[in-house]
């Protein structure tokens, strides 16, 4: 038996003003390029929408997400 909470994806990524759903807790840049659609060589730099600050992303980085659309930190991706 499912239950709500085990429905469907709990997460939101936010590639370049569109939010995309996710399932798993954690995301590779690899993942992130595939589900924007981009390049394999394509540079990808995180946003933090409250400090404004850019890190660019390593091909091996796995980033932790947080569940639901307002999650704690306020991250956004992009083309480098």
């Amino acid at each position: 038996m499912n239950t709500a909470s085990e429905q469907g994806p709990k997460y939101l990524i936010d590639i370049e003003g569109a939010d995309h759903p996710w399932s798993s807790p954690e995301i590779t840049v690899a993942q992130l390029r595939n589900l924007a659609g981009w390049d394999a060589h394509q540079q990808i730099v995180e946003v933090n929408l409250q400090t404004m600050t850019e890190t660019t992303l390593t091909d091996d980085a796995v980033i932790e997400l947080k569940p639901g659309h307002g999650y704690a930190k306020k991250i956004r991706f992009q083309r480098g």
